[in-house]
Order: structure tokens, then C-alpha cells, then sequence
């Protein structure tokens, strides 16, 4: 029934990406023609294997754009592209048959429009019989803790699996081996060609999708072994907008100066997204979360007014790339969430509200380890003084956070939100956020659960005006310096959330001259500059 959906979908969808991809062959060919003889001299690779199988993916058009703008520079742009090289990859594979080929011929049919005219190095086959012989009969415990020639192959794997999986615990069953070995085993053959590469030509640089996704993060392990600087990309917090950097793209890295203010009229434009954005008009990598936001119901509310004080407790998606960063005073989101309950349990006079994450019931990426799941097994509902709230409900946390004595949550962007409303906030995890002081995070298990409890019997919780304005710093740093804004090139594709078509435009349009965004990541890429865009 699957594979009927898949080859519907395919077929009906066929037309618009037709028409996609002829305007990308069209671009590519005016590139080709205004480009001039490539500098040796000045090369970069880019490899982006894990940002679409069809279709242009807003991951896939930036390292798209900024390879055309980059050889109208002169630069040499050397495509490091799959062809049919691994045995699995990440959005190839099937999560309900790991046994399933990925769909090879469709990805590279798309490869050959998004790279045409361009300078293409093909990662095809790869002869590994000897190295797979070392996998054979493999438990979970050895395959995440696997190495070979000294590369971390089963480190560098394990984000991916639980991306694909959509847990974090991994189950300890044949169908996860047999992925882990494939994974492992395409990870080596991806080691090995991009080595071969960098044997062939000395780029001055790397530029990777997410840079935690396995193929990404072997070639950044790789080129790092060849003290190669690696820069990575991910979605901004606008729309159509990236965000580059050459830490860890995924942990939104942002060196904000102690002496940068928010001036009056920086003041009124934050001011301006947040009322827009408190109403849930948002999206993010062309996700939209809300698309309802209601207030808190009658009974809500009544209930609320029996207990001393409301706690809300946001949480996260277990398998989010942001997670392997969060994971400091915790081993993972669920060790904290059970320390949590037995504070709950203790402190009947306190209403906790759980608020699963919305991404979590996302259709196609649907949680199979979820904050739901995790209630129904401890009974936490029983509680009387618990409250929990799925991810499909669509009420204000804005309104709850409002009537909160104080707001937990592990790493979740809310906090901010919160801070920036004046609410103190108990934070679990490491945050972007928490590069500032912005909310309470203490230093050590011990020590959060020490001023959890302290929180709960204090009279009054109160954060320091220095939380709020970091928090505002920090939210208009992320805003308006560094998501560098691809919409004067992009527009959505009609068909997929996230996915996108070309504008009409030229290419002198792409030359850092006539592209702010474009000027910033050239000199990133280039000069080893600072990815932000100019006050």
C-alpha cells in the first residue's frame, strides 16, 4: 500500500518538479556561460547527501546558490555527489523495512539537474567486501562503540539512526543491527572516496548540510584530519533563510559582543515578530506548527485556580539533531523528565502541566519513543496534580506561561520566549540560548534539582531583568544577523512543506555585490569571516 502511495504521489507530483527542475537547468546553463575559467587555487568541496531524494529542499537550494555564486567568482566548486555510493542513506531509508533499497535512481536523476554544468565528483562504487566481514553478527553495544582504521564510524552513525528511527533509546533487535551495519558500512565508503578526493585537490574549504547526519559528518571528521576548515548550514529562524557556521550548525553557535544593544528601532522590530509570533504565526524550514492557536479552556483554568501554583514543562523531540548538544546535566530528556516526576509527585499543592513538543505527532516524522508514550507508561496522568498536553493541541503555552510561577523546560526555543516575557525560566538542557545568560541553568545535575525544589517553596520566583534583555539579544542576533535571507532567489514549491522553486532572476543577481547573503557566506567560506549580516 506504501509503495502504491509513494508511486501516486510521484506521479501526480511529476509536472511541478518537471518544471522545477528545468528552471534550475536553466539557471545552471546562464551560470555556465557568465562564469569565468575557475582559480585552482581557490576551491571548494560541497557535499550535501542528506537534504532531499526528489524535489529542491531549502538545504539542497542554499548549497545550490551560494556553488553558482561562488563560480561566478571564479571559484572552483567541486560537487562531492552520490551515485548509488552507499548501501543506505538517511532519507532513503525506509524505517518500516531497513532491508528496503533506497530509491538511488530518483536522487540521482534530481543530482543531475541540481549540479548540471557544474563540476561534479561522483561517490559511486566502492569495494568494501573485507571491511563488511568486520560487521558480521555485530551487537547494538559493539556497532555504537564500532571503529575502524581509527575513524569513530559508529559514533558518527548514531545521530543519524536515531533521526531515522525516531527514538533515542535504540532498540537492541535485528532490524536495527542490520540498519546500524549499513549505515556503518556506507559511512566507510563515504571515508574513504572523500579521502581519495582530498588526495586530488586541496580545497581551501568544506561546505556540509547539518553536519550531523552520517555522510555529512564523516566527511567533516575527514577533512578536519586534514586540519581543512568545515563549514556547515542549516535552516534559519525566517523564512527562507540559512544559517551558516563552521561549529556545530545544529547548536547555533553565535558570538554575540558584550557591547551589542538592541537600539529603539531594533527594539520595535523584534517587538513586531514577537506579537506575530505569539499568536503562532510562524514556520521554520517551511513548517508551519500552529495552524490554529486557541486560549485555555474554562475547565483548564478552573482547575488551575485549585492548586497553590502552575509549572509548565515544555519539552522537546527526543531525536532532534539538537539533542547530543542538550545532553549535559542529563544522559537524554527522559532521565530528566523522570527525576521531574518524582518532584511531581512530592508537591501536590503544584499543578505541572507536560507539554509534548508539536513537532512530535508531524506527519512523516511522527515520534516512536514520544513524550506520550512516556505518560502512558508511568501513569503520570493519575497524578491529580498533573496535567498532561499532546502535541496536536493547539491552546496558547503563551497564556499558561503568563499564570506560571516559573516555566521548566530541557532546550526548547520557549524558554527564550519566556524569558523574554519576563518569566523565570529552569532550564534541563544545553540551549542555543544558554550561551547567554538567559534562564537558570544550573551546573550539575544536583544542582538543577537542588534549585527546582528551592523554586517550588520560595514564596515568589523572580528572574533577573539581565535573563529578559540577553533573551532579546539573543533573539534578534539569531533574527536579523545570522539568518542570512535566500527569499530574494527562492519561493515554495506548491507541493511539499520545506521544499522550494527557483524566482526569475539573473546571475549577476548572485555575485556578493548585488546579495548581501551571498557577500556574507563568500567571505565565510572564503576568508574564514564571521557568517552575520552587516547592522
Amino acid at each position: 500500500m506504501k509503495l502504491i502511495e509513494r508511486a501516486t504521489d510521484f506521479l501526480q507530483t511529476q509536472p511541478v518538479r518537471l518544471g522545477v527542475n528545468a528552471d534550475i537547468r536553466k539557471m545552471a546553463k546562464a551560470v555556465a556561460k557568465a562564469a569565468p575559467k575557475p582559480d585552482d587555487r581557490k576551491i571548494v568541496v560541497s557535499f550535501n547527501a542528506s537534504t532531499r531524494i526528489t524535489g529542491l529542499s531549502l538545504n539542497a537550494a542554499f548549497a545550490m546558490l551560494t556553488g553558482w555564486s561562488l563560480r561566478l567568482q571564479g571559484v572552483r566548486v567541486a560537487h562531492f555527489t552520490c551515485k548509488r555510493g552507499m548501501t543506505r542513506c538517511v532519507l532513503g531509508t525506509d524505517n518500516n523495512d531497513v532491508r528496503r533499497l533506497p530509491p538511488c535512481q530518483q536522487c540521482v536523476m534530481q543530482s543531475a539537474a541540481i549540479y548540471d554544468r557544474s563540476d561534479v565528483i561522483w561517490m559511486d562504487f566502492y569495494n568494501t567486501t573485507d571491511f563488511a566481514k568486520s560487521l558480521h553478527g555485530t551487537n547494538l553495544a559493539e556497532l555504537r562503540n564500532f571503529e575502524y582504521e581509527g575513524i569513530p564510524l559508529g559514533e558518527l552513525c548514531l545521530p543519524s539512526m536515531r533521526w531515522i528511527l525516531r527514538r533515542h533509546h535504540l532498540q537492541d533487535d535485528e532490524d536495527t543491527c542490520i540498519l546500524y551495519r549499513h549505515y556503518i558500512l556506507s559511512a566507510y565508503k563515504v571515508a574513504k572516496k572523500f579521502e581519495r578526493l582530498l588526495g586530488e585537490i586541496e580545497p581551501r574549504s568544506v561546505m556540509v548540510f547539518n553536519g550531523m547526519q552520517f555522510p555529512e559528518a564523516t566527511t567533516r571528521w575527514v577533512a578536519h584530519q586534514h586540519e581543512l576548515p568545515v563549514y556547515s548550514h542549516e535552516v534559519g529562524l525566517r523564512p527562507f533563510s540559512a544559517f551558516f557556521t563552521e561549529g556545530e550548525a545544529t547548536a547555533y553557535p553565535v558570538n554575540i559582543p558584550d557591547t551589542f544593544q538592541l537600539s529603539d528601532e531594533q527594539n520595535r522590530e523584534l517587538d513586531d515578530y514577537l506579537s506575530k509570533r505569539f499568536k503562532g504565526d510562524f514556520s521554520m524550514a517551511g513548517v508551519s506548527f500552529w495552524p490554529e492557536m486557541t486560549g485555555l479552556d474554562e475547565a483548564f483554568v478552573e482547575k488551575i485556580t485549585r492548586f497553590k501554583q502552575v509549572v509548565p514543562i515544555f519539552t522537546n523531540v527526543i531525536f532532534d539533531t539538537s539533542q547530543p548538544h542538550a545532553n549535559v546535566l542529563f544522559s537524554d530528556m527522559f532521565s530528566w523528565l523522570d527525576s521531574v516526576l518524582e518532584v511531581v509527585r512530592a508537591h501536590p499543592e503544584t499543578l505541572f502541566v507536560i507539554r509534548a513538543h508539536p513537532d512530535e505527532s508531524r506527519p512523516g516524522k511522527e515520534s516512536r519513543e514520544s513524550v506520550t508514550d512516556w505518560v502512558n507508561a508511568r501513569n503520570a496522568e493519575q497524578l491529580p496534580n498533573l496535567v498532561f498536553v499532546g502535541p496536536d493541541a493547539y491552546f496558547s503555552s503563551y497564556e499558561m506561561i503568563q499564570r506560571a510561577k516559573f516555566v521548566m523546560i530541557y532546550n526548547s526555543t520557549i524558554g527564550m520566549e519566556a524569558s523574554i516575557m519576563g518569566a523565570p525560566v529552569l532550564c534541563a538542557g544545553k540551549a542555543r540560548f544558554t550561551q547567554l545568560d538567559t534562564v537558570f541553568f544550573p551546573e550539575s545535575r544536583e544542582a538543577y534539582l537542588a534549585q527546582l525544589q528551592s523554586f517550588l517553596v520560595a514564596d515568589e520566583v523572580q528572574a533577573p531583568e539581565a535573563y529578559r534583555l540577553n533573551a532579546r539579544r539573543f533573539l534578534y542576533y539569531q533574527l536579523y544577523r545570522t539568518s542570512l535571507p535566500f527569499d530574494q532567489f527562492l519561493k515554495p514549491d506548491g507541493i511539499w512543506p520545506g521544499f522550494v522553486r527557483l524566482k526569475d532572476f539573473g546571475p549577476q543577481e548572485l555575485l556578493p555585490e548585488n546579495s548581501p547573503t551571498l557577500k556574507v557566506i563568500s567571505q565565510g567560506l572564503l576568508e574564514g569571516k564571521d557568517f552575520l549580516l552587516p547592522e
